[in-house]
């Protein structure tokens, strides 16, 4: 029979696999930002221009498989899942220009 040493190795190696852990590190470095930012001052509201540029970031983030770091600027920005940027192609996206 496995040791309880054993045990926590076995599930601690699954979970690394699984990418658990690492989603779960984020999240709760999210949460401790979260915690410590001052409330009293809102942050800015986020332009278009800012809103694209974060989107493009986090595309980038992701296609680099850095689905973590992605997740903390998701939940530090507040930005939905799917930006409405995101389901735009680049010739639809209004830059702002006339």
């Amino acid at each position: 029979m496995a040791t309880v040493t054993e045990l926590k190795a076995v599930l601690k190696d699954t979970l690394e696999k699984r990418g658990v852990l690492g989603h779960l590190r984020a999240r709760i470095r999210a949460e401790v930002f979260n915690a410590l930012d001052d409330e009293s001052e809102p942050p800015p509201p986020l332009s278009h221009e800012n809103l694209l540029i974060n989107e493009l970031i986090r595309e980038y983030l992701e296609f680099n498989k850095y689905k973590y770091t992605a997740s903390v600027l998701m939940a530090d920005r507040l930005m939905p899942r799917r930006c409405a940027l995101s389901k735009k192609r680049d010739h639809e996206v209004d830059f702002g220009r006339e």
